[in-house]
């Protein structure tokens, strides 16, 4: 059993913003931190850690606790399993009853990664390959490069140091298949990849022998997971913090040359495009995000995948593509950092990258392929903020040959329908209102009483969708993920906003009664008069029904 002093040591050396932070994207709501409740289906955050207690709680369905009770319920893990994971999180040595203490786990890849680095000393090929890549021995040294060798000596090497092959396998270090073992690294020049709180928890390996695969990285584990780790973020973390600003590329050796060249705030994803996982680490510190990748197809596809995924989150920053088959490594080898610095200066923001890659899949001489491009386009500006969609409605149209900007809004794509209007307070009302009857279903009918689709200027087809309950709608979930839209505070905040709205409303209406010739003189005063009594009960705070 683990100690008691054991488990105290260990929940003093964790920060439970931390802890859940690296499975949620956290965001500091006064002195706490909020989330949507990663433990039941909910839109609007609910979800609270307050780190002077360190605790965690969800107003919507009630749980709660600290680190290792969240680590728990979030991997299904018992109490010793949780903590055991924790420890190795954070690089902790956990003692046992038995007096028996067990092997810490990061040890066997950190005596690995030592090794390795002592290899790469003898392996003329390896080292060779290195400097041709402009890389100094001084980078080599910092972000720890080394050297795999055949699977034979790797097996004889955890074997002489008495790690277990059941330990070897859970780190990674080999992989097993039908009672064979095997290294998962084999003549390849290796980058350990460290925890963002610098413990080694895998490797990246180069092959230099014509293996099939040109790049692999560890097995997923319970302490590896590509989708939530950047390769050299603890060794780019003070200077993220420090100029508020990251540089993601797609390459070990770019981040390496990127870091030579003085570019220290340069990470790259895993050999996978960036994820959901990885905007709780892309927030530390709220830098502003470079999205820096190879201008060819594959590059451009990530490049837009994370554009849709950054924007959508509200992320500053942009892309940086390269093309002419040069990468950031290429052009600090041949000694072109300022050009380099240019490039880094000016990115593409990523609603206009966005854009631009939409429309340049379609050709925009062919009419049905015009209208379809709008219509795509279209469905992505809807994601974003209120004022972005304003200010990318103006972009986008003279990107389509024949569009003005008022014809943008009626864009669909997959029945989403753009409602972009001049009156940006009014859009913003409405769908508060919509927000506030996903989160608050309970008030439809009452709410009908008095209020009914048509009454709404801009956004009533979202309205239909959310008082039918079509929660899966795309408008829906794009607006519940907008947290510039506020949702309505309490019964009687509703009521009150929504008197305000019916005010404004049924004077629009007496305005267009007084310009009415469709009506005979008696249905015309009957209908002033009866629009007249409505403002009046208004004005006495008394809301007035449908008739």
């Amino acid at each position: 059993m683990i100690t008691t002093d054991s488990i105290e040591g260990l929940k003093a050396r964790l920060d439970i913003v931390d802890v859940v932070g690296s499975y949620i994207e956290l965001k500091r709501a006064g002195a706490n931190f909020k989330a949507p409740c990663p433990f039941h289906d909910e839109k609007s955050p609910s979800f609270t850690v307050n780190p002077s207690r360190q605790k965690y709680h969800c107003f919507g369905c009630g749980v709660g606790g600290d680190s290792i009770s969240f680590v728990m319920e979030y991997e299904k893990l018992n109490y010793p399993e949780a903590i055991e994971k924790l420890a190795t999180s954070v690089n902790y040595s956990l003692q046992y009853t038995d007096n028996n203490e067990r092997r810490e786990r990061s040890n066997l890849l950190d005596q690995l990664s030592g090794w390795y680095q002592k290899l790469l000393d003898e392996q003329t090929t390896a080292k060779t390959y290195l400097t041709d890549r402009g890389i100094f021995a001084s980078s080599i040294e910092r972000f720890g490069i080394g050297y795999a060798p055949s699977s034979t000596q790797t097996l004889e090497f955890l074997k002489q140091h008495r790690y277990s092959i059941k330990e070897a396998v859970e780190q990674g270090a080999i992989g097993s298949d039908g009672g064979r073992e095997f290294a998962r690294f084999i003549e390849r020049i290796t980058f350990p990849i460290h925890a963002p709180n610098g413990s080694i928890v895998g490797f990246g390996g180069r092959t230099i022998t014509g293996h099939q695969a040109k790049y692999v990285n560890s097995a997923q584990n319970a302490i590896f997971n590509k989708s939530r780790l950047l390769y050299a973020y603890p060794l780019a973390r003070d200077a993220i913090y420090k100029h508020k600003e990251i540089i993601v590329t797609e390459g070990y050796l770019d981040v390496v040359m990127l870091h030579q060249a003085g570019f220290t705030q340069s990470v790259a994803t895993l050999g996978t495009a960036l994820t959901t996982e990885h905007l709780p680490l892309l927030r530390k510190g709220e830098p502003r995000v470079l999205v820096a990748y190879d201008g060819d197809k594959a590059g451009r596809a990530a490049a837009l995948k994370a554009s849709k995924l950054l924007s959508m989150g509200g992320f500053e920053g942009g892309v940086i593509l390269f093309d002419g088959g040069k990468d950031p490594a290429d052009m600090i080898k041949e000694g072109l950092i300022e050009e380099l610095n240019a490039l880094l200066r000016h990115p593409i923001p990523f609603a206009q990258f966005t854009l631009d890659e939409i429309i340049a899949q379609y050709d925009l001489q062919d009419f049905q392929a015009k209208e379809t491009a709008l219509h795509e386009a279209a469905g992505y500006l809807k994601t974003l903020s209120p004022l972005m969609q304003e200010e990318y409605t103006k972009y986008l149209a003279p990107q389509i040959p024949g569009i003005r900007p008022e014809l943008v809004p009626h864009g669909t794509t997959k029945n989403v329908q753009l409602n972009l209007k001049t009156s940006l307070g009014q859009d913003i009302w409405e769908l508060s209102l919509i927000k506030t009857i996903v989160d608050h279903p309970y008030i439809v009918n009452s709410l009908l009483d008095y209020l009914d689709a048509s009454m709404l200027q801009y956004h009533s087809s979202e309205f239909k969708a959310a008082i039918t309950n079509q929660i899966n709608d795309p408008r829906i979930g794009a607006l519940m993920m907008n947290e510039a839209i506020r949702v309505f505070n309490g019964d009687e905040g509703i009521k009150n906003e929504l008197m305000t709205f019916l005010s404004a409303h049924y004077n629009r209406e007496l305005k267009k009664l007084a310009s009415e010739n469709s009506l005979s003189f008696d249905q015309k005063s009957y209908a002033i008069r009866q629009m007249r009594e409505k403002i009046a009960r208004l004005k006495r705070g008394e809301l007035v029904p449908l008739t």
